[in-house]
């Protein structure tokens, strides 16, 4: 009987960009079941979310240096009040230098948007979540009727902080996927030029083609691969290494489909791509958009 081939390793310590810790408290009982797992496991979940040692043991289990804590505003759709800034830059303060939190400024319920993004950046947030579908405007809404989030790329783009812009359909309940197009943040790019775009989920599984455009075309636009699965991630952008440094590694764990952080490296180790590319994706693309040293 021949021996079990050894476990794959990352090569590096990996940059998660892309992990849900949310206060699911606040989630809506709608789009928590949508989530998939049982009952029971969708109450472990919760309480996960509020323990950020078992949080950094599952990290360390997965080879996982640093991840991007995903919050963001959206309290039509998925319940999320502008109380998850104050929980990230909470759970945050635990490990500062391996948990990175996002939050966000809806712009239709912030007074002074520009405003509470230098709030949050005060309080400790390292990005911004935009989530077209969830909170039902387009990414260039500021062009028509929605100049607060004018407001929002400005001083982010001031404050050297980047955006991630959710691209790509959502199966939650009422999500408006009319919104899911990435082009408008063609224009975000145009119009704000030294702004970090991050396009999360590279477009999947409608507009990988314009995610792939996008981030040719736009010097500081990436794309993060989360919500992909690993071993189809060469199907969806089989130009892949082309853009190896505008690429990000990402999970979007524990969302439907996604069981665990380890399991979804190791499956992007298994792909056909050299290993400066694995090291680009993995790490070092992080390290340089979000200026950490090493």
């Amino acid at each position: 009987m021949s021996a079990a081939a050894p476990a794959l390793r990352p090569p590096v310590g990996v940059v998660d960009v892309h992990v849900h810790i949310q206060p699911w408290e606040l989630m809506r009982p709608e789009a928590r079941a949508k989530i998939g797992k049982s009952a029971e496991e969708r109450a472990a979940l919760a309480a996960l979310m509020h323990r950020p040692g078992e949080i950094l043991a599952r990290m360390d289990r997965a080879g996982v240096e640093r991840i991007a804590m995903i919050n963001y505003v959206a309290p039509d759709l998925m319940g999320f009040t502008a109380e998850v800034n104050e929980f990230a830059a909470g759970i945050a303060r635990h490990a500062p230098d391996r948990l990175i939190p996002f939050g966000g400024v809806h712009p239709r319920h912030a007074a002074d948007p520009g405003g509470e993004v230098e709030r949050l950046r005060e309080l400790g947030i390292r990005g911004l979540k935009v989530h077209p579908p969830h909170q039902e405007y387009a990414a260039n809404a500021y062009l028509f009727d929605l100049p607060g989030l004018a407001a929002v790329y400005e001083k982010a783009q001031a404050l050297r902080m980047p955006v991630m812009v959710h691209t790509g359909t959502s199966v939650f309940p009422g999500a408006r996927n009319r919104f899911a197009d990435p082009m408008p943040c063609d224009d975000v790019a145009v119009d704000f030029p030294d702004l970090t775009l991050i396009l999360a989920h590279a477009g999947r599984p409608l507009h990988m083609e314009t995610c792939f455009f996008l981030a040719r075309r736009h010097p500081n636009t990436y794309l993060d691969v989360s919500g992909i699965p690993p071993k189809r991630l060469l199907t969806y952008l089989p130009r892949l290494p082309e853009i190896a440094d505008k690429v990000l590694w990402g999970t979007d764990w524990p969302s439907p489909g996604v069981d665990d952080l380890g399991e979804n490296i190791r499956d992007f180790l298994t792909l056909p791509l050299s290993a400066e590319v694995q090291r680009k994706v993995l790490r070092d693309n992080a390290y340089r958009i979000f200026r950490w040293e090493g």
